[in-house]
This record gives structure tokens, C-alpha cells and sequence, in this order.
């Protein structure tokens, strides 16, 4: 297990402060990152923690994943790599099918 972790269902309302106090009752944190809509602002309701090692990842996985917070059940698991996105409606080239 990796010590980078999605955290999913997250409210809304929640700050990366309250994140970070969290996940530290269950080891060391790296680093902590809420996902915006970079337009609004708004939380995605979904976000990352790095822990410092493989351990304490797989411990707060254990300990958290399915719990309550702040009336809804996180989903906490290993994150995986960002897939590369494609731009739709877009065709290389430019011209279309002209």
C-alpha cells in the first residue's frame, strides 16, 4: 500500500485543517489537499493524504475507512495514479473531418 491516500465523501464544508487532525491521530502527515472546482471554488467532496510511510497509511485505511465524519461515511483507500486526460471534441490537426 502507498502512503498516498484518496479520501472520498468528504462534506463539503470540511477544511484541510480538519483532515489533517483526522488522519494524524493515526500517524504522521505529509501532506493534506481538498480538490475545488477551480472555477467555484466549491469542495469536489473528495481529496488526498500522504502519510510518512506505507504503515501509517494502512493503518488509518483500517481505522477509517466506512467511518463517520461529520454524518458521512468517508471511503478512504490507496490512491492511484492520475489517468491522462483527453480533450473532447477536439481532433488533432485542427480542420475536423473537412
Amino acid at each position: 500500500m502507498g502512503a498516498k491516500l484518496y479520501v472520498g465523501n468528504l462534506p463539503y464544508s470540511v477544511k484541510e485543517e480538519q483532515l489533517q487532525e483526522l488522519f494524524s491521530r493515526h500517524g504522521s502527515v505529509v501532506s493534506v489537499r481538498i480538490i475545488a472546482d477551480k472555477f467555484t471554488g466549491r469542495s469536489k467532496g473528495f481529496g488526498f493524504v500522504e502519510m510518512s510511510s506505507d504503515g501509517e497509511a494502512a493503518e488509518a485505511t483500517q481505522a477509517l475507512n466506512g467511518n463517520d465524519f461529520e454524518g458521512r461515511a468517508l471511503v478512504v483507500s490507496e490512491a492511484r495514479p492520475q489517468q491522462p486526460r483527453s480533450s473532447p471534441g477536439f481532433r488533432s490537426g485542427g480542420r475536423g473531418d473537412r
